[in-house]
């Protein structure tokens, strides 16, 4: 086994610890916290976040924690698959990147509410109740930004696992699942925000669901099974056959 093979097999698990790490923190503060805090009645949302803002806080410090995490993830992804395809990595990682950045605004909503329901006394031009508005539209701009991170997610990470499937680095079952779950998931996403009335209908758990299982499945199997034993792609196979010939050519011009 070459040095390369070696750190590609070391990121690998990174990965794996990467997608569970994430997951129990992603789920409590989506889950729970946004599940006990906030309703469609922006008073009783305000009073909630009031009477739980240690939760809510919680809350924030977990999704910061997971898009830190979600960094290392892409970082990892990325190590691991550019030997499949170096561009498609690439591309792949941009797409992840920029959806952990919005979701980072989100987060930036949530310091929002929490200042408009400080009672501040730059706040007293306001009542109480239009400051419950307007912490509630902030809580639904962060449904938004997730929706449009969740479009770019529908983007970047079925190119990571259509290059798990092409690598064999996994079984290809678990590729294929991932990148039908991954198309899902963008799918629904990209639909919600034309027709909005459907989020009643495909709940989280359908449209959430499938991804779920995969990363929990990809977590397991790559912290404690790794990836199989590298075997060349075409496109590698390709570049040691330019290699070669780059250096029959150079051994060429070098012999009197």
């Amino acid at each position: 086994m070459t040095e390369a093979d070696e750190i590609q097999r070391r990121w690998a698990r990174v990965v794996g610890f990467s997608y569970l790490f994430a997951l129990a923190p992603a789920v409590f503060a989506e889950f729970y916290v946004s599940g006990r805090l906030v309703s469609d009645n922006a008073i009783v949302t305000a009073q909630n976040i009031i009477a739980h803002e240690r939760i809510f806080r919680l809350g924030i410090a977990s999704n910061l924690l997971v898009f830190a995490t979600d960094v290392v993830l892409v970082t990892a992804l990325y190590i691991v698959l550019e030997r499949v395809n170096r561009r498609l990595a690439l591309l792949a990682t941009f797409f992840r990147l920029i959806e952990t950045s919005i979701l980072i605004v989100a987060v930036l909503n949530d310091f929002y509410v929490l200042r408009l329901l400080s009672g501040a006394s730059y706040l007293t031009t306001l009542n109480s109740d239009e400051l419950a508005a307007l912490a509630r539209v902030s809580m639904g701009a962060h449904g938004s930004a997730y929706n449009v991170a969740l479009i770019l997610f529908g983007c970047g990470s079925p190119v990571f696992c259509y290059l798990w499937l092409r690598s064999g680095y996994i079984p290809k079952p678990l590729a294929a699942w991932g990148l039908l779950a991954s198309v899902w998931i963008g799918i629904c996403a990209f639909t919600f925000v034309v027709f909005p009335e459907l989020t009643k209908v495909i709940t989280v758990v359908y449209y959430g669901g499938p991804i779920f299982f995969f990363e929990l499945s990809m977590g397991f199997w790559l912290l404690f099974k790794g990836i199989r034993q590298h075997t060349l792609t075409s496109d590698q196979r390709e570049q040691q056959r330019d290699e070669t010939r780059h250096a029959a050519k150079e051994r060429s011009h070098a012999d009197p």
